[in-house]
Order: C-alpha cells, then sequence, then structure tokens
C-alpha cells in the first residue's frame, strides 16, 4: 500500500503568530524589579531553564535573583504520606488516581523579597529580577509574569523506566522513580495545576531542546489554541518499544526503524498526546492535546459530551504492534464499579480491537469458552505466577480469527488478546493504565525479571456472563449500514448498549464525497485502506489524511466533507460518543 504522501510522524499545524526560540528573546521584555515566576512539570531540566534564564538576564544587564520550588518541597517520608491511599496503598502496580494537590507536596511557600513596594522599587533600581523556578513557581503569590515551562510526558516516563527520573518532589537519595507515582500520582496532580494556571500563562515555553526553547506569548497561546479548538487537527504520534512487539510500524510507515521493536502506537491518547504548532519545517512547539480540552472544551468535545465528561477527552486511537513479535497478555480492564472505587476513574476502559493487518491463520484472544472452568483457570494463573507454570490458556479463553478489518468489541471484564502477527488499531475510552493480566506467557522484562501478572484484580473483574456463543453474537459483530450515498456506504461495526462510544466504517469511491458533520459532538477519522482522504471543513480547513493516520474533528469545526485520495477510493473508520 502506498499513500500519496507517507505517514507523517511529526504533523505540524500553521499558527497565527510567531513561535519564539531561546531564552535571550524570552526575557527581552522583562523590566528591573520584575517577578518572574517559571512552572512546569518535575521532568523539566530546570538546572537548563535556570541558567539560561539567568544568562540571558545578564546579558541585558540585570541579575537574577533566584528561587528553586524544590528547595521548598516537603520531606519524601511528608509527600509519601500525603500521597498515600488506603485503596492499594501496598500494590506494586496501581494505585488510584491521586486527588492530592501540587500544595500537598509542599512543606510551605517561599517569601518574596520584593514583597513590599519599598523593596520592589530597591530591586528596580538594582536591575534585579526575581525568578521563582520550578513546579508550583505559580502559588508563590505576587509574582508580575508567569511562565509554564513544559516537557511532553514521553521523556518523564522514559527517565523513569530508564532508572535516571524521579518522582514529583521526590529527592536524588531516595532511590529511583517508579512508573506506579508518575502514572497514578504525579501525572494527574501536575495535570491539574497546569489546567488550572493556563489562563495565566504569559509565555509557554517547550523545552525539548533544554538550552534554546521554542515558546509561544500569550496572545500566539490563545491564538493557537482557539484555532485547533475550530479545525481538524493530528496528535503527534509515539511508539513505544516493549516485549511482544512487532515492526509494522517499522517497516510499513517508517517509524523508529532503529528502536528495538514499535509495539505501542500511541496515535491519540489524550493525557499524554501533543499538538505541534508552528512552522512546518522551522520552530514548533509542542502543546498538551488537554491543555487545548481544557481550555475549550465545549467546542472540541461538543456540549453534550463535555457535559457527561467534563474536561475529559473519552476516546483514544492507538496501535498493537504484533507483527514479528509475540501474543499480547491475556487480560481485561476494570468493570465500571471497579474502575471508580479502586482505581479513581469516573468511566472505565471500554476497547475495540480493529484489525489493520491480520489473517485467517492469526488470532484473537476474546470472552471466555463456555465450558471454562474458572476455579482451574484462577488456579492456573496463580501457580503461572508463582512457580512459572505455563499453561494453555485457550482451555480457558476463546480465539477468533484476526481477519483484517474486522472489529471486536471488547467491554470491561472481558478477557481478550492480540495474537502474534497483528496489527490492532485499538479504539477504545480513554483511560489506558489498568490492563489487568491473567496470563503474559511467563514474559520476562529487560532487567530478566517476569512482567507483572495482576491476577486478583482481573479476576476481581472477570465478567464470566461474556461465555461461549454470546460472545461471537454480541462482540464480534457484522456492519451495518446507516447511511448511503453515491460510491460511498457508512456502515456502523460495533455498538453495545454499556459502551458510550460507537465505531463506524465508511467506504468512500474515487469519485464520491461523503458529508458529514461533528457539530454535535466530535468525530475521530483513521484511514484503514487505501490512499488515503481529504478532509474539507464548511469553515475552508483543509487536511489530507494519509493510510494509518489519525484525525480529530472538534466539535466546533461542524459540517465537513471526505474525499478518497487515489484511484482506488478509501476506507476509514469513525468513531464517536454516542
Amino acid at each position: 500500500m502506498s499513500p500519496v504522501r507517507g505517514y507523517e510522524a511529526e504533523p505540524c499545524h500553521a499558527i497565527s503568530g510567531c513561535v519564539g526560540a531561546g531564552f535571550p528573546a524570552a526575557v527581552a521584555d522583562l523590566a528591573p524589579g520584575t517577578v518572574l515566576a517559571v512552572d512546569g512539570p518535575a521532568a523539566v531540566d530546570w538546572e537548563a531553564v535556570a541558567a539560561g534564564t539567568g544568562d540571558a538576564l545578564a546579558a541585558r544587564g540585570l541579575s537574577a535573583q533566584q528561587i528553586d520550588m524544590r528547595e521548598h518541597f516537603a520531606t519524601w517520608p511528608e509527600i509519601l504520606a500525603r500521597t498515600a491511599s488506603a485503596v492499594l496503598n501496598d500494590d506494586p502496580d496501581f494505585a488510584p488516581m491521586s486527588d492530592a494537590s501540587l500544595g500537598d507536596f509542599l512543606g510551605g511557600l517561599p517569601e518574596l523579597p520584593e514583597a513590599d513596594s519599598a523593596a520592589a522599587a530597591a530591586a528596580a533600581a538594582a536591575r534585579v529580577v526575581t525568578v521563582v523556578v520550578g513546579p508550583g513557581a505559580a502559588l508563590v503569590g505576587g509574582y508580575d509574569v508567569l511562565w509554564y515551562a513544559d516537557l511532553p510526558k514521553r521523556y518523564a516516563e522514559a527517565a523513569i523506566t530508564g532508572g535516571t527520573g524521579r518522582n514529583l518532589g521526590q529527592p536524588a537519595n531516595a532511590g529511583p522513580g517508579t512508573t506506579r507515582r508518575l502514572f497514578y500520582i504525579d501525572w494527574p496532580v501536575l495535570d491539574r495545576h497546569r489546567d488550572a494556571v493556563l489562563g495565566d500563562v504569559d509565555l509557554w515555553l517547550d523545552t525539548q531542546d533544554s538550552v534554546t526553547p521554542t515558546w509561544l506569548d500569550r496572545r500566539t497561546l490563545g491564538a493557537a489554541l482557539a484555532d485547533l479548538a475550530a479545525r481538524p487537527f493530528r496528535t503527534r504520534p509515539t511508539f513505544n518499544t516493549t516485549s511482544w512487539g512487532g515492526h509494522w510500524a517499522q517497516e510499513q510507515l517508517g517509524f523508529n526503524t532503529e528502536a528495538p521493536n514499535t509495539a505501542l502506537g500511541y496515535e491519540l491518547i489524550a493525557p499524554e498526546s501533543g499538538i505541534l504548532v508552528g512552522e512546518a519545517d522551522g520552530a514548533r512547539v509542542e502543546l498538551p492535546l488537554q491543555a487545548l480540552v481544557a481550555r475549550h472544551p465545549e467546542l472540541v468535545l461538543g456540549a453534550s459530551v463535555h457535559e457527561v465528561f467534563g474536561t475529559s477527552f473519552p476516546i483514544r486511537f492507538d496501535y498493537l504492534d504484533t507483527v514479528g513479535g509475540g501474543n499480547l497478555s491475556v487480560h481485561c480492564h476494570p468493570q465500571p464499579d471497579y474502575m471508580h472505587r479502586v482505581f479513581g476513574w469516573p468511566y472505565t476502559q471500554h476497547e475495540t480491537y480493529y484489525m489493520m493487518v491480520g489473517g485467517t491463520d492469526r488470532k484473537v484472544f476474546l470472552g471466555l469458552r463456555q465450558d471454562a472452568d474458572i476455579d482451574a483457570f484462577h488456579k492456573d494463573a496463580d501457580q503461572a505466577v508463582h512457580d512459572a507454570t505455563p499453561f494453555d490458556v485457550e482451555r480457558y479463553v476463546q480465539t477468533f480469527p484476526a481477519e483484517p478489518h474486522q472489529l471486536f468489541l471488547i467491554p470491561a471484564g472481558t478477557p481478550h488478546g492480540s495474537g502474534e502477527g497483528n496489527v490492532v488499531l485499538e479504539i477504545s475510552a480513554t483511560p489506558y493504565l489498568y490492563s489487568l493480566r491473567f496470563y503474559d506467557w511467563l514474559r520476562k522484562d529487560a532487567a530478566g525479571t517476569q512482567r507483572p501478572v495482576h491476577v486478583g484484580h482481573a479476576f476481581e473483574n472477570l465478567n464470566v456472563g461474556r461465555a461461549g456463543e454470546a460472545v461471537a453474537r454480541d462482540l464480534v459483530q457484522q456492519p451495518r449500514c446507516v447511511r448511503a450515498g453515491e460510491g460511498w456506504r457508512e456502515d456502523v461495526i460495533g455498538v453495545l448498549p454499556e459502551m458510550f462510544f460507537e465505531v463506524r466504517r465508511i467506504e468512500v469511491g474515487a469519485e464520491a464525497v461523503v458529508e458529514d458533520s461533528a457539530a454535535e459532538r466530535f468525530h475521530i477519522l483513521n484511514v484503514v485502506e487505501g490512499d488515503g482522504v481529504v478532509v474539507e471543513t464548511d469553515a475552508g480547513h483543509r487536511h489530507e489524511l494519509a493510510y494509518a493516520e489519525t484525525l480529530t474533528i472538534p466539535a466546533a469545526a461542524g459540517g465537513y466533507a471526505v474525499r478518497a485520495l487515489g484511484a482506488g477510493g478509501a476506507r476509514y473508520v469513525k468513531a464517536l460518543v454516542r
């Protein structure tokens, strides 16, 4: 399959206004006596930010009086106590989504030397700029200018998994950081804080290049977010490596060709995805998708979706690549009450698998066998964990042929997994960190340790009603036409009463035009066959979408038309909240 243009790994959206670069230009308008607060997540290279700001001020004949917020964090034992939960306190892998505030991590707020007018006048006369840097800087009252120094979350996760990163408030002598705290405590706390201060930010810095960060001033940031909320956009994809990973994304999309594999492809996962804005071949800034939704939730989601989900973007698209890899674990996701009561999410992780690549000789694990002995299944799963004893999971779990373009529905509590040799487009609810494993083939991680398996959680959430013939009837549905026109057809390919979203597939011929509208609720599109499509909104926005690319159409974009690229027509899937 050869798209009109190849898969774009770093899609960039032009904006009104300029992207700035470097600390000298960033500090150009700071006056003597100014109190500058520079906030941001823990993973930012705060030494580089402090040094870059100080050096740039010095070049203007100003001195920086710096206050490091990290010196005002509570002790690590205090932070652990303040962020502990009675639920899952001893769980090695999971924690409830934290409801702590960033203030809970602080031992107290620093006092600014320019707290009164006389001191401020003296600072101005002495050509001093007070610079408060680090997570929580915006909590220090009395600042004149607020910067937000951001770093996409993939950097924090890579640092933690690589053994060099630390958690929020963790000192260097407290051991390595953990993804458990990063995912379930640090990120929720930092995200809420960022969203709360976003409207006050005077300068947004992207510190992926810590020496020469790119940035947007207040006006350009506001205009960029408003523009993105009203037009189709792609988030920046990321592919992660893991033990079962395959090579489809490397071979077919040209992504991460030097990596060991391309297992997990994060096309659109709101808690982590970013949107690149700026110049395609010049300075760019990556903005968090979640910041966009927090700033303009109704424009992005639609009024009815916003009313139900608040500022949570509720649908995600990602790839599971096992071509030349191995079977995924057989796992399930939390049932709604368990997700809310134990893990702290208001909605659960319903999923679907759309088969991009597969075959009748490949398989998908889905649902229980009618004759499955649950007690025996539980015993075998326990023995696999504790005694490293393998077992035949197909004694308990059904398999289905992984035929290309088949959609498998996976409501919470249903055991499932993709087999080797497949590419799954996972169209799912946004929660994505709660895979409760029954069995993982005794697989080991890079350190030689058996990968975590969560037998207790998994069996507490197992829906024993998803068994036998009911699985094929309810979860492996056939397409049902909902509308059609000259040269095109739209089918519902997956919908269940308990799942809040549905998946449709549209086939569009070479000369056909599909008219559609996201006016009431956002749509997400992905090209699953053909060279690609072009999407044109009624407001005049145009976006080409190549094979395997994902496009979000905000509710504010309203009506749009889709045409196929190339002579052979195209297929694309569409997900929407029901």
